[in-house]
């Protein structure tokens, strides 16, 4: 097959599954724009829009570990190997509210370990990847370039993103975006300098975490989740 970005052929595979389950996406944006005068209805359409994601890509990426099993914040699938895919729609909330931030997160690990990852937003087409060991890139307009975190470290020159409640001591420019895997895709690319937030469901998160350790920066997830560029104490 014909490599649409830098990277393995399984990559490129689960872009190539992402990329048609984001077509159908895009077309369900522009049916939420135009149910925003009842949010009950736009939130009952999102939820199906986001089960749609998980039966419409599930085929693609069955094609590419057939015996791999497939973990959603709905579903848990047990395949016949160690493999498993990790999918989610994260800033479902923005979705709602016919706000573009969002993302499909998706990863694949092997024996309890994310070997790639890939977080693409479908409304700019923008895609933020990783392979285990390999780097962390950002691939738009049919090109790929590598991304690194930032080397950022005095509290007045931070831009860091949270998603906790509002009691928490917040440092730095404040950001709150509703889409942690964008969060941390942007934490990777030196776009924000750290990311901050309550425990999250592993499914939104899994790529991300690939994507920070990839391009050079640290990650913790127990009581809070915390994502730093490695430069700087959170």
């Amino acid at each position: 097959m014909e490599l649409l970005i830098k990277g393995s052929t399984e990559l490129n595979k689960m872009f190539m599954a992402l990329q048609r389950t984001a077509a159908g996406l895009r077309h369900d944006f522009g049916e939420v724009e135009n149910l925003q005068q009842s949010l009950h209805g736009a939130r009952d359409f999102v939820k199906k829009a986001a089960a749609r994601i998980e039966e419409s890509i599930l085929s693609d990426l069955l094609l590419v570990r057939p015996a791999a099993g497939l973990l959603t914040p709905n579903v848990t699938h047990d395949g016949a190997s160690r493999d498993e895919f990790v999918l989610a729609l994260s800033g479902a909330a923005n979705f709602v509210r016919a706000n573009p931030h969002f993302a499909i997160s998706l990863a694949l690990r092997s024996n309890d370990e994310t070997k790639i990852a890939l977080v693409y937003s479908p409304i700019d087409e923008r895609l933020y990847y990783a392979e285990l060991g390999r780097g962390a890139y950002v691939f738009s307009a049919y090109h790929s370039a590598r991304v690194r975190v930032s080397n950022l470290t005095e509290p007045a020159d931070l831009t860091v993103a949270y998603n906790t409640p509002g009691t928490y001591k917040t440092i730095g420019d404040v950001r709150r975006t509703g889409c942690p895997a964008l969060d941390l895709a942007w934490v990777a690319s030196g776009k924000f300098d750290a990311f901050v937030s309550e425990p999250l469901d592993f499914a939104e998160i899994a790529a991300g975490d690939l994507l920070v350790r990839e391009a050079g920066g640290k990650i913790r997830m127990d009581s809070d989740l915390i994502a730093t560029n490695g430069h700087l104490e959170l």
